[in-house]
């Protein structure tokens, strides 16, 4: 069955690599991965067992609400309560628009059905989409922070089928740096590339538009 769609994630496929932006905010702020870590453990503890990034993501909690709980976290390894004001401004100030993926999926877009794919955050919207085109590449965009549910939830995927309306799982290929993602998809019916580097997930793209 011929590809008549593609879903595209946005963080680490249409960017560089989300580590950049989590290296940037490491250099702002002084506080590491493990430190994070930790943090979000104890933040797990105190939404009684809810992840709190995947609240976030899923826009059950507000940004405030997760960096309140990250101070939280953070206090008493620090030794200070980090003020973490340009949460979302560091972050994005290490992502950079992928532009060889970016000309991949405009070029895609002239034959071709386009979605993004994302899990993000609600108040970060202004922010990343005026990093790409996406009004003048993609038809639709959904954002786990607006419909309650984040990648791998097998329901994301089904919604975005929905949005493309008239579009198979089989006629669909799917595009995120995560595997776990990747994997998701592949058990709904779509084809997937799991993103590691530009040149190995173009060649996957075109190799699969030529079968």
């Amino acid at each position: 069955m011929p590809i008549r769609a593609f879903i595209f994630d946005f963080g680490g496929v249409l960017t560089s690599p989300l580590m950049g932006a989590f290296a940037n905010f490491q250099a702002d702020t002084g506080v590491t991965m493990e430190q994070l870590g930790v943090a979000m453990a104890a933040g797990t503890e105190q939404l009684d067992g809810a992840n709190p990034l995947f609240e976030l993501e899923c826009g059950r909690i507000t940004e405030d609400r997760f960096l309140d709980i990250l101070r939280d976290g953070l206090e008493p390894i620090m030794g200070e309560r980090p003020p973490l004001h340009r949460f979302k401004e560091t972050y994005f100030d290490g992502l950079h628009p992928n532009r060889e993926m970016i000309e991949l999926a405009r070029e895609l877009s002239a034959d071709h059905r386009m979605a993004i794919l994302t899990n993000n955050v609600r108040e970060w919207e202004p922010i990343w989409r005026a990093k790409l085109p996406v009004d003048e590449i993609f038809e639709t965009v959904v954002d786990s922070a607006f419909v309650g549910m984040r990648k791998p939830d097998h329901a994301i995927y089904e919604l975005t089928l929905e949005r493309l309306d008239g579009i198979a799982a089989e006629e669909c290929l799917f595009i995120d740096d995560t595997e776990v993602n990747c994997d998701a998809a592949r058990e709904l019916g779509m084809r997937a590339v799991h993103f590691r580097d530009n040149a190995q997930a173009i060649a996957e793209v075109r190799s699969a538009l030529d079968e």
